[in-house]
């Protein structure tokens, strides 16, 4: 007997990917918060890390998107501009602790009540927001640059996130070794793995209350991670199966 298991959402779903996912054709344009804290290089990211995600995104129909930085008003994530945001995308690095506790508690409280997503970038897995909505440390075992590209491995190929992406090789990036303090994912997505020994779960979905966490790894700010066609794929394919709420999970099994 096969079993298959459908996602739905909303009206008229549309297959993505390999057969076994479904989801909406948009209703409307997924509305995207671009977060960043503003320290990494000009030289890599003229616009910050927060600008090559939404430019990511712009290429691609479907999204309103904005950027928002941790200098700005409520620290750029103001209940009103959360409750405008379908998907928060959030790279923080040397400043997590300057994250003060009131936003964390309101980007919490709309991933779980309202539904948004949250996506949190490379070294945000030490993030405020993260480690809330996962409730682990995110502490890794190593960390460091090595001479050797990373391996990026797809785990589950028929998922809308991986959808037009194969295995992938990224030339320059820093590695992270586990164990990795994280609750098991709900879905493991990609995997990275580099020549010098090192293995890391590089691409976790959890469900949240009504919200999904996606915790994608590449992205050290020294390289130009975020402009490789793969890793923007991904941007683009998480934050519309993130921006459409899956309503029901319907399982199916034929005689």
């Amino acid at each position: 007997m096969k079993r298959r298991v459908i996602l739905r959402a909303g009206i008229a779903a549309v297959t993505v990917g390999l057969p076994g996912w479904t989801i909406a054709a948009p209703s409307r344009s997924v509305r995207v918060l671009c977060w960043s804290e503003g320290t990494a290089p000009t030289s890599v990211y003229p616009h910050d890390i927060s600008g090559a995600v939404a430019d990511a995104l712009k290429a691609v129909d479907g999204f309103t998107v904005r950027t928002a930085a941790l200098e700005d008003a409520d620290q750029g994530v103001s209940n009103s501009a959360l409750g405008e945001t379908d998907v928060l995308f959030w790279w923080g690095h040397q400043k997590h602790d300057q994250v003060r506790d009131d936003r964390v508690d309101a980007i919490v409280k709309r991933v779980r009540d309202g539904g948004m997503g949250f996506v949190a970038l490379h070294s945000s897995h030490h993030s405020k927001p993260f480690t809330r909505l996962v409730e682990a440390s995110g502490d890794i075992h190593d960390v460091g640059i090595p001479d050797a590209p990373e391996q990026v491995v797809v785990r589950a190929p028929s998922h809308p996130i991986v959808h037009g992406v194969r295995d992938f090789q990224i030339p320059h990036e820093e590695f992270y070794n586990e164990p990795f303090s994280i609750p098991t994912p709900d879905i493991l997505l990609l995997e990275s793995t580099w020549r010098t020994g090192q293995r890391f779960r590089s691409g976790c979905l959890w469900r949240r209350g009504k919200g999904q966490v996606f915790y994608f790894r590449p992205g050290h700010e020294t390289f130009p991670t975020y402009f490789q066609p793969e890793v923007k794929t991904i941007l683009a394919n998480a934050a519309r199966w993130l921006g459409e709420p899956q309503v029901s999970i319907e399982t199916v099994e034929p005689d």
